[in-house]
């Protein structure tokens, strides 16, 4: 027995765990992992693109300050919840000042924990993304390589997606409808 929710309730173990020690309360952007804590979240540069931190651990967050120019005192308080609101403001402030490629030059390659945010059309062209092969281009389609990748028994897209009602009627057959069911069902 399978469920959707069963595993989903799995990936909350680590929340539940945080709230029954403290360090997790209830409420959207309350936690240093829901968009409460200035150090954690996503952020819009002056282009309009966005960038996302991850700045948690205190080396990570000492890194994030340097590059960013976060020389102000109040960005001492990292963990004080109630510092977090006019700490991400202030963080906003920064992360408009300058392009998402600005802050790609200045934070790539170090361990600030960030990482731009990709439009799709993007994502396939990203260098870490092209080595990767994390994309592939099949019959017109660019989409997204399978995965996990196995060495003994590699996978790959053979076909291109179906148009819309495409396998319908292979679907209904393998069903048990009848032919004369099908037509019924394709002209209501």
């Amino acid at each position: 027995d399978a469920a959707m929710c069963d595993g989903a309730a799995s990936l909350m173990s680590m929340f539940f765990d945080m709230t029954a020690i403290g360090r997790w309360v209830e409420g959207r952007e309350q936690n240093f992992l829901d968009g409460g804590a200035h150090f954690y979240g996503v952020y819009e540069c002056s282009c309009g693109s966005f960038i996302s931190i991850g700045s948690i651990a205190p080396q990570f967050y000492a890194l994030l300050r340097k590059h960013a120019g976060l020389a102000d005192a109040d960005f001492d308080a990292q963990m004080d919840r109630k510092a977090w609101p006019a700490l991400k403001e202030k963080l906003t402030k920064v992360f408009k000042s300058k392009s998402r490629a600005d802050w790609c030059k200045i934070m790539e390659g170090t361990d600030i924990c960030f990482a731009p945010i990709l439009t799709m059309a993007e994502a396939p062209k990203h260098p870490h993304m092209a080595a990767r092969n994390i994309f592939v281009e099949r019959h017109g389609v660019t989409q997204p390589a399978p995965a996990p990748r196995f060495s003994a028994t590699p996978a790959e897209v053979r076909s291109p997606p179906a148009g819309v009602g495409g396998e319908t009627q292979a679907l209904l057959e393998s069903a048990g409808y009848s032919e004369d069911e099908i037509a019924g069902l394709a002209g209501a």
